[in-house]
Formats: structure tokens, sequence, C-alpha cells
């Protein structure tokens, strides 16, 4: 009996344990929204299987490129910034872009991607721009420039999530979702982002109709050809199976009529 209840008790620990855990790697899970599901990551395969796309491999790098200024660019926020709440967004997101930094090259080393190891030259202008600002300059200029280029992302991301057919980079392309979503919310918290100075979005129209499914399409008529032409031997044979019919009822018709006559006499 001994034996049996310190069987359970480990048991029980054990389960604490392991939820505990899962709490701590997954706190946008713990977080998250009543009622909003978040992605279960854990499904996607990460065996660096499935052909990789041109776009796949740009997407790889693009991560690492955002990884190589926004971390400092989130270190210098919290240092120059006279605003807690921009300090406290620049932790946060130079934190966060540490931890998909390491997914993005763990991705990269698998599928034999080479990937950057230093900030484009725009990117270093506007680490630039960062340095040179002071107050709430530098709060603008950061908050700015880092949700413009998220903005620029996202759909990237997208596009490679909805088409990929490498495992891995399906896989990372949704965590680098998660967390394009969660700094564009957390810079929008400021309350100095420029909405009206965002790039506006492509007419529907235009871009519905270059994504349309295809449709059934009749045959055209040969050229020279009427429609009616076309139709007119279905229409013909049509005509002669119902003249057949006809006769044939006809025929029975009289031969009934026939047989009852006989039968009276």
């Amino acid at each position: 009996m001994q034996d049996s209840g310190s069987t359970r008790w480990r048991r029980l620990c054990a389960t604490v344990v392991c939820s505990l855990g899962l709490v701590l790697l997954s706190p946008v899970a713990a977080h998250a929204e009543p009622g909003v599901p978040v992605p279960p990551n854990e499904l996607i395969p990460d065996e660096g299987e499935g052909a990789l796309s041109a776009a796949d491999k740009d997407l790889v790098v693009k991560v690492r490129l955002a990884g190589l200024w926004e971390i400092p660019a989130g270190e210098m926020a919290q240092q120059k910034s006279p605003d807690p709440r921009i300090r406290k967004i620049g932790r946060e997101i130079a934190a966060q872009h540490e931890v998909l930094d390491a997914f993005d090259r763990a991705a990269a080393k698998k599928l034999r991607i080479s990937v950057p190891r230093k900030p484009n030259s725009d990117q270093q202008g506007w680490l630039a721009e960062m340095r040179d600002a002071e107050g709430a300059e530098f709060d603008e200029i950061y908050i700015d420039r880092l949700r413009a280029a998220h903005g620029k992302i996202f759909p990237a991301i997208g596009t490679v999530r909805a088409t990929t057919r490498n495992d891995t980079v399906r896989r990372l392309a949704q965590q680098a979702n998660q967390f394009v979503v969660t700094h564009m919310t957390l810079l929008e918290s400021s309350g100095i982002v420029d909405f009206a100075a965002l790039p506006t979005a492509p007419n529907p129209a235009a871009a519905a109709g270059a994504t349309a499914p295809a449709t059934a399409v009749r045959p055209r008529p040969a050229a020279g050809q009427s429609p009616m032409s076309t139709n007119l031997p279905v229409a013909l044979l049509a005509l002669a199976a119902g003249l057949g019919v006809g006769v044939f009822a006809t025929l029975r018709f009289a031969g009934d009529r026939r047989r009852q006559h006989h039968g009276r006499r």
C-alpha cells in the first residue's frame, strides 16, 4: 500500500512539473485571450522535408535580418527613450527577437541556407537615425521604423506559410507570424504610430482577379461556324429518336385496337 501511494504521488508531481514546464515554455498560450485559439506549432514537423522555393529562402534571410537590427534598436530604446512605455516595448521586442533569431538560425543550418551576419544598408541607416535622435524624436523614429518594417514582412510570412512545401520553413513561418503580430501590437500600444502614413493596401478587385480560381468554360464554335450549326447533329438525332418513339407507340396502339375488335366478334 505504501509503494502504491508513493507511486501515485510521484505521478502527480510529474504531472505538475510537466504542466508548469509547458506554461513556462508557452507564455503566449498561457495568456491567450478567451476564445482566441493559439496555433499548435508542435503539430508541424521540423524534418527539413520538402522542396525549397526562392520565397522560402528569402523568408529565412529576412527573419535573420530583422533580428540583426531590431535587437540593437530595442537596446537603444531601453537606453535613450524618456518614456517608460517605449523602454518596455524595446526590451520585450529585443528579447523576443533573440528567441526568433535562434529559431531562424537553426532552420537555416538544417536547410543549408546562408544567412547574413550584419544588417543591410537600409537597416543600418535606420539605426543611424536612432543613434542621432534624442527624446521624443527618438521614440517616433523607433516606433515608426519598426512598425513599417513589420508591416512589410507580414504579408511575405503569410504567403510562405500558405504555399511552402518544406515543413521546416512552414514551422518557422508560423512562429515568425506569431512574433510579428505581437510586435505590431506592442508598437501600436505606444499610441504614436502614424497609421495615415502606412502604405495603402492594393485594390481587392485587382488582387481577386489575379488569383481567381479557374471556372469551366464552354467550348467556342470554330471560326465561321454559328452555335446553331454546331448543335445541328444533336438536334437531328433527338428529332429522329422522337419520331421513332411516336411511330412505335402508334403501331402498338393500332395493334391493340385490332385485337379488341376481333375479340368482340
